[in-house]
């Protein structure tokens, strides 16, 4: 039977690196054309190489570059591309753009401009998720506007707290506060750098729980009132709030356990009728209890892992959802089976975290059974210090967590990447630790890997 084709006939991809690549092979196997942008210093970069056209957007300065929305605009219209993939990061969940891409008839492939607003402001989805049941961290109902309201709130729910930017993200404008003596200092240099980094200085303030597990839901949603989830990821292993090893499915997660935080998962999806792939993140203490943090609105970098887990193209999903077409599957047709885990690769120093740019010398990617690499890297290329140092994913999958353990550490072994600095021998320092191959892992695990480097943001 042959198959209809989808209405969307050409995809821009506002990113660049491994995620733009990835979504010009997704968008090859449904027989859509694609057109790459990119910034002056990566003209050479292979999304560009293998999109079906090309057009540079502006110089190496994101702002300037992959952040101008007139230049992507332009460059969708140049190329009369019918739909924008704006992968993640830069203007994935910014929803100026996705509302100036419906003004232009041009499809977004992502929630709607409203429900990115809804969910980008992080007190407002704490409300939201809240009025459908969904449990959330202790904390303020409203916005706090001055230090007198931060006192009186941190008092009624207690010690510690943590001061989060409404617009927040990525650990900016975080403060955690361990009495109220800390709470001046951290109010103003969180509130400024709030402000400085998103535009808007308001924050919130919620209970502090201790070393948390990190846990995420994939969820899919379509435009004819179809939600599922596709098992959890735990993304506790993190350096300054930014995910390093992720992992299917968590070792904390009993089936009981499981079920119950998928259900409050797409109790918070179906809330705010989600349509496209995203996330539901919650926080998992130490006795079971679990809140929600928050939701991306967005493919995640760690997509590879349920991929890897249930052999599906989850790109290809979202670009058919954005088409009109319902989902693929139901939730009946999943099931967990075996253990994927993703270890990120940066440029740079992996004692100091600082970004490690320049030219690969000499370049080798593990292969083997259960090893996938997602990667815009090769020899010879250019890591930039222009942009996020991320340079592969090495995901494994093993019929359980050991033999994942052991893909991974025969593949970051065989990875070569020599010119640079990498985080691989943390990564094996990390999967090598006693407490991770138990699997008893939280946010700060990090912590005793690198001294001086903690996650806890202190005033």
């Amino acid at each position: 039977m042959t198959r209809k084709p989808l209405k969307i006939k050409k995809i821009l991809i506002a990113n660049r690196g491994e995620i733009a690549l990835r979504i010009i092979w997704a968008c090859r196997e449904l027989g859509i054309k694609t057109a790459a942008i990119y910034s002056e210093p990566d003209k050479d970069a292979l999304h560009v190489r293998f999109a079906d056209e090309e057009v540079c957007v502006g110089p190496a300065k994101s702002s300037e570059s992959y952040l101008n929305i007139p230049n992507i605009i332009s460059a969708a219209e140049i190329t009369g591309a019918d739909a924008i993939h704006p992968g993640y990061g830069f203007l994935a969940e910014n929803p100026d753009f996705a509302e100036i891409c419906e003004q232009c008839d041009i499809r977004f492939i992502g929630p709607s401009a409203q429900l990115i607003l809804q969910m980008g402001d992080k007190q407002q989805a704490r409300k939201i998720m809240k009025e459908a049941g969904v449990p959330v961290t202790p904390g303020s109902e409203d916005i706090v506007g001055s230090l007198d309201i931060a006192r009186k709130v941190a008092r009624k729910i207690g010690y510690p707290v943590i001061l989060k930017a409404v617009a927040g993200g990525g650990g900016k404008g975080m403060r955690i506060i361990n009495s109220e003596n800390e709470l001046l200092d951290a109010f103003e240099s969180a509130q400024s750098e709030a402000k400085s980094s998103f535009g808007e200085g308001s924050l919130y303030i919620e209970k502090y729980l201790r070393n948390p597990r990190h846990i995420e839901f994939q969820i899919l949603g379509d435009t004819h009132g179809n939600t599922i989830h596709l098992g959890e990821r735990e993304c506790s292993i993190q350096r300054r709030y930014q995910k390093l090893i992720e992992e299917s499915p968590s070792p904390a997660l009993s089936p009981r356990l499981r079920k119950r935080i998928a259900e409050m998962a797409l109790r918070g999806a179906q809330a705010v009728g989600y349509h496209s792939a995203g996330t539901i993140e919650f926080l998992l203490d130490q006795d079971n209890n679990f809140y929600f943090n928050e939701m991306n609105t967005r493919i995640q970098v760690e997509h590879t892992v349920t991929e890897m887990l249930l052999r599906i193209d989850l790109l290809k999903e979202q670009i058919k959802i954005a088409a009109g077409e319902p989902l693929s599957f139901s939730q009946s047709n999943l099931q967990l089976r075996g253990s994927s885990i993703e270890a990120r690769i940066y440029a740079e120093d992996p004692e100091t975290m600082n970004p490690s740019p320049g030219i690969i010398t000499a370049f080798n990617i593990p292969k083997g059974p259960g090893v996938r690499v997602d990667t815009a890297a090769h020899e010879g290329c250019w890591i930039s210090p222009y942009y996020d140092p991320l340079i592969a994913k090495i995901v494994v999958y093993g019929n359980n967590r050991q033999e994942a353990i052991q893909r991974l550490k025969r593949a970051l072994e065989s990875l070569i990447i020599e010119g640079i600095k990498t985080n691989i021998p943390l990564h094996l320092k990390v999967i090598n630790d006693p407490a991770f191959i138990r699997g008893e892992t939280h946010t700060h695990f990090l912590d005793k890997f690198l001294p001086g480097h903690t996650n806890r943001l202190l005033a």
